[in-house]
């Protein structure tokens, strides 16, 4: 069953009666259908995982209630119990933020540095796996991609992820959210940020979620370098792309936004987005920085 036949309606309604919530399924207006399906409804926001996500689900609702103890300015998950698991798929439910808009680099470190700070939490976290669902993302994109391109994709990820087990030391490890960027930032009209899209969040190297701003303006140039020292100057700490372990994180967040277009390559604009990402990586394309077009 494809995303656009998923009967939402269906799920949302034994979501909502597993949650003790209102039959309000039929009033449901989609926000956006990726990773996963994020719904609004009259009150609520009700985000749908893909199959198989409910471990990651139950740790996003546990991340948001620590995080909420902890005065984190943070999404807050709604007080019931929850996820709820219907068709293989992890239905949360979410407080509506005010109206807002996609946060600046400046609230990310901010974020960050606040959020790094915290102390480790008693909770069921996990280590970071920065390589999750890339063979799967690959997979995907079989029949939509040269098979070529997919087998040195595949060779790619496997090759650092024994590289990642001898990451180089660096920071001690924190709670770090695992998809830092602008868009996971909400930035209010009454001027307060939110963190958003925490199923993410693991412990790890605090460089992890640094490494994703650096190559906006190291891989990429959709951050001006100015504006990345500024970044740098508002977390605090130095700049990361010093660190020794820079290049393998780097090289694992570039494979990470290659696949993101490969799953979905059977869409022709994404599939032509994915074939440059991966002739860049292949070194048919020059050196940094890359002319790619952000995801929206």
């Amino acid at each position: 069953m494809t995303e656009t036949e998923t009967p939402w309606g269906r799920i949302l309604s034994s979501a909502l009666a597993g949650a003790g919530l209102p039959p309000i399924a039929a009033q449901a207006r989609p926000i956006r259908i990726g990773e996963n399906a994020i719904f609004r409804l009259p009150g609520i926001i009700a985000r749908v995982s893909r199959q198989g996500q409910a471990r990651a689900a139950q740790r996003e609702v546990d991340v948001a209630r620590w995080l909420a103890n902890s005065d984190f300015p943070a999404v807050r998950a709604l007080p019931v119990k929850q996820p709820v698991l219907v068709e293989g798929r992890a239905v949360s439910f979410w407080e509506p933020l005010p109206k807002h808009s996609p946060g600046s680099v400046l609230d990310i470190a901010r974020l960050l540095r606040e959020l790094h700070a915290l102390p480790i939490p008693d909770l069921e976290l996990g280590k970071l796996d920065p390589l999750v669902r890339l063979p799967e993302r690959i997979a995907d994109a079989s029949g939509h991609l040269p098979e070529d391109d997919l087998d040195w994709l595949s060779q790619r990820a496997r090759r650092l992820r024994q590289e990642w087990d001898h990451l180089p030391a660096g920071r001690p490890w924190r709670v770090v959210h695992g998809d830092a960027w602008t868009g996971n930032v909400a930035r209010c009209a009454d001027g307060s940020i939110a963190l958003m899209d925490l199923e993410r969040c693991s412990l790890g190297p605090p460089e992890w979620d640094l490494v994703s701003t650096a190559i906006k303006a190291r891989t990429v140039s959709w951050l001006s370098l100015e504006d990345y020292a500024d970044f740098v100057e508002a977390y605090g700490g130095g700049e990361v792309s010093t660190w020794s372990g820079f290049e393998l994180m780097r090289d694992i967040r570039e494979l990470r936004m290659t696949t993101y277009f490969a799953q979905h390559a059977e869409k022709p604009a994404m599939r032509a987005e994915a074939q440059l990402r991966i002739d860049c990586l292949r070194g048919r394309r020059g050196d940094r920085p890359w002319p790619w077009t952000p995801a929206t």
